[in-house]
């Protein structure tokens, strides 16, 4: 037997009332009237009503200016807009949106009001960043109709939308609203009501990792930036995106996310506090972690923490022959790093068919560049003259530096250094490539540890940007500061932290990604759902889940065992789902099935 679908068509919105005309309450209400919506706009009075306007003339005159739109168009898109200041001009409206001061208490008085106000069906919105729109919407005798609706700013620019839903919303309600966003031509993201919601819960912790790491003194405010623009491609370090949020905003947000889940990494790290109690807000201030041009420029200016010109690193120890052990992917690339600036490189492997599997891979690299017409087979036959490829530890005698590149083993690299102290010359520098081992156990495996450091490539060493030099207690500061001079030689950006788990790129990096994995865990957001989130809302190159694909869940587990076993930080324990999966053999693209299924693709 059949039964007749009970899908109901997504219903029709015709007027929207947007209370609070802000920054972000005027972008909203342009959002709705750029497309075609009757929009009335409510404040509390004339004076602010006039500022909501100007917001209004500002943002479509600068979309005129940029071509965006017309003249005509702007006209057509503010004549889509009234203004009010009483509630009760939102008696007819269908969808109603709040955008007023981030106050518990202001708002659940909104809601309270809008009751007697609003009719039975309209749908009532939150555009809350980090308040729980469970206890806003109880405010209201229908908390059924009540969602959070977090556009991010600018509204009319960017494209995510987070819809939070609560406990009691209507299932109907929900997909009414979802459609409606999708109609503004946004993308929905949903997810449940816990403080932050998917973009600042794993925005924030980062970012208040970020600050401990500085506060600790751990690394440099221009390495910790650098190190993850350069190693995972983000648009800001993000000392400078606190900066640019507002530290006071910040600060807030990390308190009110703590207060709600408790969970010690939302706790806001101390300096934040000591920096705003200062009146250091950031770019608004005109200082905050960097020194500005002047209040609300984004002209960062030098202060006495921005290094010196004079202190540029120099080549402490003379380099002119470099040895690489290893040949796989990341050994090839650091091979073919070094050749192309102008060095000599002897390579050393287990066997001839893998040395010459070096010499093939960096010819195949050269030969898809000429294709492409970046560069000449006169350069390809230059760079390779340069090579020499032996099976023979003992050649490494007569180079000034080694960077190993083996497998990720503590033994087998402890056994490869104490082999290193014995072939090299005195002064030879010993580097090693490490991710996540300790670099103090291998510096101890030898004689002199005082030339053991970490030179952390990226995958692929020829493409990306940033090598971490990693000095443990024992290195020289000659060492550290020739392998820092010799990153700059390459073409590479050096940043310098200490030896301990993680560095600086994936100490950050790794407990974002197991956040991620928590939250999908819980059922709180989809994996596509979460992605989406981090990619449009904080404009990351890839979203958690695809980054984790690529990486592999068995690595990432690996290093994430690394964190925790390191820093004994109970949130940083690696989310019982990643264990699974790598337990499965899902361990993403490299066996076609990790967060996704690749196989049918």
């Amino acid at each position: 037997m059949t039964t007749a679908s009970t899908e109901r068509a997504p219903r029709t919105f015709s007027t929207i009332g947007v209370i609070g005309l802000g920054t972000m309450g005027a972008g909203i209400a342009e959002v709705f009237a750029r497309n075609g919506y009757t929009v009335i706009g409510v404040e509390l009075t004339e004076e602010a009503v006039e500022r909501g306007r100007e917001h209004l003339a500002h943002s479509t005159g600068r979309a005129v200016s940029r071509g965006k739109i017309s003249e005509e168009q702007q006209a057509e898109i503010l004549g889509h807009i009234s203004f009010a200041t009483d509630l009760s001009a939102l008696a007819d409206a269908d969808f109603v949106v709040e955008a007023v001061v981030e106050s518990l208490e202001i708002k659940k008085g909104l809601f309270r009001s809008l009751d007697d106000i609003v009719r039975p069906d309209a749908i009532l919105a939150t555009n809350t960043s980090s308040l729980p729109v469970t206890e806003i919407s109880t405010a209201n005798s229908r908390p059924g109709r009540v969602v959070g609706l977090h556009f991010f700013n600018p509204a009319p620019v960017q494209n995510l939308v987070e819809i939070v839903r609560t406990v009691v919303t209507e299932p109907a309600v929900l997909a009414d609203v979802e459609a409606l966003v999708g109609r503004l031509g946004k993308n929905p993201v949903v997810c449940g009501d816990k403080a932050g919601f998917i973009a600042n819960t794993l925005l924030f912790g980062y970012l208040n990792h970020a600050v401990s790491m500085y506060e600790g003194r751990y690394a440099t405010r221009e390495d910790i930036d650098a190190a993850m623009r350069f190693g995972c491609g983000y648009p800001m370090g993000p000392l400078a995106l606190l900066d640019l949020i507002g530290l006071d905003t910040a600060y807030e947000i990390l308190e009110t996310m703590y207060r709600q889940g408790r969970d010690r990494l939302h706790a806001p790290a101390p300096i934040l506090k000591q920096m705003v109690t200062a009146g250091l807000l950031g770019r608004k201030t005109g200082r905050g972690f960097y020194t500005y041009e002047r209040a609300d420029s984004p002209v960062v200016v030098a202060d006495d923490k921005t290094p010196s010109t004079d202190d540029l690193p120099e080549l402490r120890h003379d380099i002119r022959t470099v040895g690489v052990v290893g040949t796989g992917t990341m050994a090839a690339g650091i091979v073919e790093v070094f050749a192309k600036s102008g060095y000599d490189v002897l390579y050393v492997g287990r066997s001839q068919d893998r040395v010459d599997g070096v010499l093939a891979a960096i010819t195949r690299n050269f030969d898809k560049q000429i294709q492409r017409g970046r560069a000449t087979e006169e350069q390809k036959t230059e760079v390779l003259g340069r090579l020499t490829g032996t099976t023979s530890l003992d050649d490494l005698a007569r180079v000034e530096i080694v960077v190993e590149a083996i497998a990720e083993d503590l033994t087998i690299k402890t056994t490869l250094f104490e082999n290193l102290d014995e072939i090299c010359k005195p002064g030879t520098i010993l580097a090693t490539t490490t991710s996540s081992l300790p670099i103090i156990s291998l510096a101890s495996a030898t004689s002199r540890p005082q030339d053991v450091i970490g030179m952390h490539f990226f995958n692929p060493a020829p493409v990306m940007k940033l090598v971490e030099v990693v000095s443990t207690v024992a290195t020289g500061d000659d060492v550290a500061e020739t392998v820092r001079a010799l990153c700059a030689k390459v073409g590479k950006v050096a940043v310098s932290c200490g030896d301990r788990a993680g560095f600086i790129v994936n100490a950050l990096l790794f407990p974002y990604l197991n956040d991620a994995v928590k939250m999908l865990e819980a059922h709180y957001a989809t994996a596509d759902d979460i992605d989406t989130a981090m990619k449009q809302g904080c404009a990351l190159p890839m979203g958690p889940f695809e980054l984790l694909d690529v990486v592999g869940n068995d690595v990432s587990l690996a290093i994430q065992r690394e964190l925790y076993l390191e820093f004994r930080e109970p949130g940083f324990a690696p989310a019982p789902l990643l264990e699974h999966l790598v337990t499965a053999g899902y361990l993403g693209r490299k066996t076609q099935r990790g967060f996704r299924d690749y196989s049918a693709r």
